[in-house]
């Protein structure tokens, strides 16, 4: 592996987790140094997950490395699933999509070119996926309620 690359990845990986803890902070008013050791314990299993991407010859994305990862270490029969779950449930959800979103909006700014190519076409998928996706949590949202005589 590069290690060049692997210190550009820490870098943004420090950086990521710097603006989710103060993300925590301005969003719900919670303490960054409380959260701070679960949000060093998901940037270890994140740069784990790279690490494993460029090591294995596997064609498996970084995040599900990453999901695998954390399911492991999280079994209720592992050694470390308490601790981990006591400090990860610190972190904020909210906070953490905030930095994640810039990143994915720069990174499809960078493929500008590419959307353009596929033009029109992205707008009807889209929206197929997006009503459907709609209508289908609804229609599994309306059988539950049902079901449990909520409505």
């Amino acid at each position: 592996m590069d290690m060049t690359k692997f210190l550009d990845q820490f870098k943004l990986m420090l950086f990521v987790g710097m603006f989710t803890l103060i993300g925590q902070l301005v969003s719900s008013g919670a303490s960054p140094i409380e959260a701070l050791p679960g949000m060093l314990l998901i940037m270890l299993i994140a740069m784990a997950a790279l690490l494993l991407k460029t090591l294995v010859p596997l064609q498996f994305p970084a995040f599900a490395w990453a999901t695998l990862i954390a399911f492991i270490l999280t079994i209720p029969m592992m050694p470390t699933s308490t601790f981990l779950l006591e400090q990860i449930n610190k972190v904020g959800f909210l906070a953490t999509t905030t930095p994640i979103l810039a990143f994915a909006g720069i990174s499809v700014g960078n493929k500008i070119g590419i959307l353009k190519k596929i033009s029109w076409k992205l707008v009807i998928v889209s929206l197929i996926v997006f009503t459907s996706t709609f209508f289908g949590s609804a229609l599994v949202a309306q059988l539950l309620l049902t079901l449990q005589g909520t409505i």
